[in-house]
């Protein structure tokens, strides 16, 4: 099924999405994106479904194409302090802060966002299979997430984020066990081991 350019009929729509919520290490990343109405591809659906190829494949078209889009993360000590929820939509407001153009209406992957200044908004679950703005921001977070974890994985080779990107694997999980955690894990999260949680 072909995605939407648009939800509403304002000029600067902004699609936003983020990546990263569910993992043990390493921030949550939101990207804003605003694309112009005429924008086509047949590749760009939601970053989940798309092959690590065709997502890096995607970015510069996205990048260069786009009116607008910025990237921004919210670290883990940050998201240890106001919980990954509010985390997630810090990032997706820092995103939107960031564009180079004020969107007059911004989507919303998902049911949960706070006003951002008083650009109306609508929320939409599983957005990124919907409207191609937000499939294209869902592609943006999950890239430059990713890159960042290729980096910090040279850090701290032996959890594999190149591979898990910090999610809960199996191999993930036993890495923590066997050494611990890093600067880069999140110590509220349930998954870790008791000693390591902040919220015991």
């Amino acid at each position: 099924m072909a995605l939407k350019n648009q939800f509403s009929s304002f000029d600067f729509e902004c699609g936003t999405d983020e990546a990263g919520r569910g993992c043990l290490a390493g921030p949550v990343t939101a990207a804003a994106v605003v694309l112009p109405p005429t924008f086509k591809n047949t590749i760009l659906n939601d970053s989940k479904q798309l092959s690590e190829k065709k997502r890096m494949l995607l970015k510069p078209i996205i990048e260069t194409e786009a009116i607008a889009f910025s990237v921004q993360h919210i670290f883990e000590n940050e998201i240890d302090d106001i919980n990954i929820l509010n985390a997630s939509i810090k990032a997706m407001h820092a995103s939107i802060a960031q564009l180079r153009v004020i969107p007059n209406y911004i989507v919303v992957d998902g049911n949960k966002f706070k006003p951002y200044e008083s650009i109306p908004y609508t929320t939409i679950i599983k957005g990124d299979c919907k409207f191609i703005n937000i499939a294209a921001a869902s592609i943006l977070a999950k890239t430059y997430r990713d890159i960042y974890m290729e980096k910090i994985h040279e850090e701290f080779p032996m959890y594999n984020w190149k591979q898990n990107k910090g999610y809960p694997t199996k191999e993930h999980r036993a890495a923590i066990k066997k050494y611990g955690i890093t600067k880069y894990h999140r110590k509220s999260f349930r998954l870790l081991p008791e000693q390591y949680r902040l919220d015991l």
